[in-house]
């Protein structure tokens, strides 16, 4: 039975990611600012919590017409997506707040949400973001037999339609994370091939009671106010739109044409660039220049800037993408950007069906 090895990067003089940290660290010094969120993240945050709340309540106490009853479902589904990039995101990474508890509350949103924030720190801040794009380690791209999400991975016969059918699947994520991803990766302890830190009492105790939380929150406690059939409805609703959301502005971020799989050395494990042009070469940003997606999306559609400096708020990304942009033209290195949504994922569109088609 053969070992699995991490992969890792090879050590140079002139380190990339030294460089443009320096550069990036200067920016924050000249102009005495801090690299965490402002006040507007925080009034967001704060709104976009409160919104979910106010909805919850007034579907399950005042249960409006059934069209109103949709449209909030599609909300709802949105502020899911809009607190998983905003809030626990940035929490996760500590670039919330300059205050640790804080970052703690904001990480714990997910909590919220239903999902577990052990799973997602060892799975999105561990491996990730270390591995990117990188087959068999990140789990970003392990999506299944119903999908190949990187050359390295099997080709199947159904994949010559996946640029069809991933619409329903994305739309899917939300309700597999919380039922069945997070229990197996808790019965597993590994994700992937990679095995879980060791779960102290208090993490096994957080998980169980937000598992028993959402269950209430979300299944038990809107079945006995509004029925089973109205809440089938309008769970099935705000789970597809929460996943599709969530899906598709991470895949944008990787998985589009011109971004690379790399594939460590056979008997060294090492892979073939260090760390920042590694990240440089897997992450691409999309309609940087459109705020409202930036507002939306939590500043995740400056990927290339996350990837590089995921301890600084997005709030900062537009600014810092200048400098990052600048270095990449002095290494010559491709600064992988599409200028709007559609085109971003156009581009994911035909990156799934170069997957698809026969090598």
């Amino acid at each position: 039975m053969s070992t699995f090895t991490i992969p890792k990067f090879p050590v140079t003089k002139q380190s990339l990611h030294a460089e443009l940290k320096k550069r990036v660290q200067a920016y924050f010094d000249d102009r005495g600012i801090v690299s965490t969120g402002t006040s507007t993240l925080f009034t967001k945050a704060i709104s976009m919590v409160v919104a979910l709340i106010a909805i919850y309540i007034h579907l399950l106490v005042w249960t409006p017409v059934w069209y109103v009853a949709i449209l909030e479902c599609i909300v709802l589904g949105g502020l899911i997506a809009g607190i998983g990039f905003n809030v626990m995101h940035d929490g996760s990474h500590g670039s919330f707040s300059t205050k640790k508890y804080i970052n703690r509350i904001a990480a714990s949103s997910i909590s919220l949400l239903g999902a577990n924030h052990f799973m997602w720190n060892m799975k999105h801040n561990m491996i990730h973001h270390s591995f990117t794009n990188i087959a068999g380690v990140d789990d970003d791209i392990e999506i299944g037999v119903l999908m190949r999400m990187a050359p390295a991975q099997k080709r199947l016969k159904m994949h010559k339609f996946q640029h069809f059918y991933f619409w329903f699947l994305y739309m899917l994520l939300y309700v597999f994370w919380i039922f069945f991803t997070d229990y197996k990766k808790y019965f597993s302890k590994k994700i992937g091939n990679v095995t879980l830190k060791t779960m102290s009492i208090a993490d096994h105790l957080e998980f169980w009671s937000v598992k028993v939380y959402h269950a209430a929150a979300f299944i038990v406690i809107p079945v006995l106010a509004v029925g089973w059939v109205s809440w089938l409805v309008g769970f099935i609703i705000m789970s597809m739109v929460a996943g599709f959301v969530l899906s598709i502005v991470f895949q944008l971020a990787h998985t589009v044409e011109q971004t690379e799989f790399p594939v460590a050395d056979f008997e060294t494990h090492q892979l073939p660039d260090e760390f920042a042009a590694h990240q440089i070469k897997t992450t691409a940003n999309f309609a940087t220049r459109n705020k409202f997606v930036s507002w939306l999306v939590g500043g995740l559609n400056f990927q290339i800037e996350h990837h590089l400096f995921p301890k600084i708020s997005h709030v900062h990304y537009p600014a810092i993408s200048k400098i990052v942009r600048a270095v990449c033209e002095e290494y010559q290195l491709h600064y992988i950007e599409y200028p709007t949504m559609r085109r971003a994922v156009v581009a994911h569109v035909r990156f799934l069906r170069t997957m698809g088609s026969a090598d």
